[in-house]
């Protein structure tokens, strides 16, 4: 029940990603988040036996799925590690293609000395008491916290850059990443618990696994999906904000446009009328011209003077918190 809840919610994710960010040319991580849910697909009981069955194999179907699940973490790891300007070397290490090249080598020759015997839903159940099952699965999970360890820190970095509403993201991606760690842990001690014959350790750990699981997918997958949706509401509240300074400021740039014309008055017909952003640029200039012309007498109020320098200050972004990895994500 797990692995379809988990596969739902990665299936869910690249909607989601496919919808929210439909407009933007790098699609990484839309293509990772895809790896990583047919890899849960995959691990789902009547598609894994279906699957394995096509391939006329015995659990084949197994290295396949953790095949893909390393490759959708690597990539969702660089995705993190672009959106923010914190990218230490040890995260570019973890991240990179020669450390998931080197993984995926160790975990197909430790697969091919595994006796696996028929197809079975339960894989590390039923073979992992094998040295070779259990380096198997320790190579795979190893990777994964390695990983996302490197994400946990990049969404930590990302979290004390950012405030309010952007914070969202990097505080989902951080406990999410956190959730993770504590899976690999967990499957590595059911590992070395079940291949040393150690049942009182792997029976307290199984009851674990299931909600660690499901608690990572579902915080990582919000995360992800909170990006494109902070960036949206974010670009709303700019232009609902510029909407509101352009018709706060309009009656003091008229009063300095009557004064001194500026370039408005001149070309009516500019984008500018069309562009908030660029009207509101136009009515600062332009009054701020107005301000500094000797030939006119033009002076203002301190709320109009605290009202223009707030313009000038969502103008340039310093109105708005820290640029955030939603932005680049």
């Amino acid at each position: 029940m797990t692995q379809l809840l988990v596969a739902a919610v990665m299936w869910l994710l690249v909607v989601s990603l496919l919808i929210l960010r439909r407009r933007r040319t790098d699609r990484s991580i839309t293509y990772a988040s895809l790896a990583i849910a047919i890899s849960m697909t995959l691990n789902v009981d009547e598609v894994y036996f279906t699957f394995d069955r096509m391939l006329r194999s015995t659990n084949f179907t197994t290295i396949i799925g953790d095949g893909l699940l390393m490759i959708g973490l690597s990539f969702l790891g660089r995705g993190v590690m672009k959106a923010g300007e914190y990218r230490p070397r040890l995260a570019r290490i973890a991240v990179g293609r020669p450390a998931l090249a080197a993984a995926l080598a160790a975990v197909i020759i430790s697969f091919a000395f595994i006796d696996r015997g028929t197809t079975t839903d339960a894989f590390m159940r039923d073979v992992g008491d094998q040295p070779a099952a259990c380096t198997y699965s320790l190579t795979v999970f190893t990777y994964c916290a390695i990983v996302v360890g490197a994400m946990h820190v990049l969404a930590i970095s990302q979290w004390r850059a950012t405030r309010g509403l952007l914070r969202t993201p990097a505080v989902l991606l951080t406990y999410g990443s956190l959730c993770g760690l504590a899976l690999c842990v967990t499957v590595a001690v059911m590992d070395i618990a079940h291949v040393t014959g150690n049942t009182a350790v792997l029976n307290a750990a199984i009851p674990i696994y299931g909600p660690l699981m499901l608690a990572a997918f579902v915080l990582l997958c919000a995360g992800f999906i909170a990006q494109p949706l902070t960036r949206l509401l974010r670009r709303r509240f700019h232009h609902v904000r510029t909407d509101v300074l352009v018709t706060q400021l309009e009656p003091i740039w008229r009063t300095a446009n009557s004064l001194r014309p500026g370039l408005s008055n001149r070309h009516v017909t500019t984008t500018f009328l069309d562009d908030p952003d660029a009207r509101l640029h136009r009515q600062v200039v332009e009054i701020r011209d107005a301000m500094i012309d000797p030939r006119v007498k033009f002076t203002l109020t301190r709320c109009q003077l605290a009202l223009l320098e707030r313009a000038e200050r969502h103008l340039i972004g310093t109105a708005s918190p820290v640029r955030t990895a939603v932005e680049l994500a």
